[in-house]
């Protein structure tokens, strides 16, 4: 197998998580959740209303900035960060108390949702806006719509309609990715929007890497868009950290696998690949597996001196 194939797969993995979840400030992340089996989450409008309520007060009390959502009607799509490490305490909070709501409301017991929230880091801008877009097509993958703009629960409204209603959602942070003049990003959204509605696109529950390949084929469609985003990455910025872009992170992995690195860098070379990779919760033997290299030369290489 050629080592970039392999990178690749295991990229796809890790791209929704159950367990060892992210909780880094300022990290951006679309986070999902269904209902248990083939019961729903929301049955009339009240029921939609009520999460809305809900996911506006969370955001004020855990100080979280919230993106995008969509409502489904046996799952959600959130795209948020959290300004503080509260990420759990604050998805614990939300979901726990519509169940219970939900529960008490329908007379019925049990689990309400399939099992803990999954989540996907979003690390460069092209992947947020993948997301974003995703998340807003969500209703017409479904044929709930014909366009997104036609359904009531989703923040749609907030990144096309000019003069939307104020709300709690923050377009300005993704709409400023790709252009500085509101207006503008606006447009350029919408037609992003509607371009994507045109792409195949399965669901992430059964296509784990779906919006990778929608973030690929708009690459393809995009190129100079894609590439000035890439310079400029405000998602891995808001995290304070100095984090590589996806595809950077595995060309350097690749040349260093193959041997493509000068001798004399090769350890502070596989140094500051082993901290962007901690940085996205890898753990040391994960790392090691990674890099070809032994968990002692891990842990070693942590130790020395920049």
């Amino acid at each position: 197998m050629h080592p970039k194939d392999g990178i690749a797969e295991d990229r796809v993995r890790r791209v929704f998580r159950a367990k060892g979840k992210l909780n880094t400030p300022g990290l951006v992340s679309h986070v999902t959740q269904r209902a248990a089996g083939k019961e729903p989450l929301f049955l009339e409008d009240p029921d939609y209303l009520y999460m809305l309520v809900l996911l506006k007060e969370i955001s004020q009390r855990y100080a979280l900035k919230i993106y995008a959502f969509c409502l489904m009607g046996n799952h959600l799509h959130l795209l948020l960060s959290p300004q503080a490490g509260n990420l759990y305490d604050a998805m614990r909070d939300l979901f726990s108390r519509y169940a219970m709501w939900f529960n008490k409301k329908y007379e019925r017991k049990g689990h309400l949702f399939a099992g803990p929230y999954r989540q996907a880091v979003c690390l460069d801008d092209g992947y947020l806006l993948a997301a974003s877009l995703y998340v807003h097509l969500s209703p017409v993958k479904a044929r709930a719509v014909a366009v997104p703009e036609e359904y009531r629960w989703s923040s749609v409204s907030v990144y096309c309609e000019e003069g939307a209603a104020p709300s709690f959602v923050d377009a300005t942070f993704l709409l400023g990715i790709l252009s500085e003049r509101h207006a503008e990003a606006r447009d350029v959204y919408r037609d992003l929007l509607h371009c994507t509605a045109k792409l195949e696109m399965a669901g992430v529950f059964e296509q784990e890497d779906i919006i990778e390949r929608v973030r690929s084929a708009l690459v393809s469609l995009f190129p100079p868009l894609f590439k000035r985003m890439a310079r400029r990455n405000h998602a891995a910025k808001a995290t304070g950290k100095n984090l590589l872009s996806m595809e950077a992170l595995e060309d350097r992995i690749e040349n260093l696998r193959e041997g493509r690195v000068s001798r004399p860098e090769t350890k502070p070379a596989k140094k500051y690949l082993i901290e962007q990779l901690i940085a996205r919760g890898y753990k040391r033997g994960e790392i090691a597996q990674r890099l070809c290299i032994s968990r002692k030369t891990v842990y070693n290489l942590l130790k020395t001196k920049k």
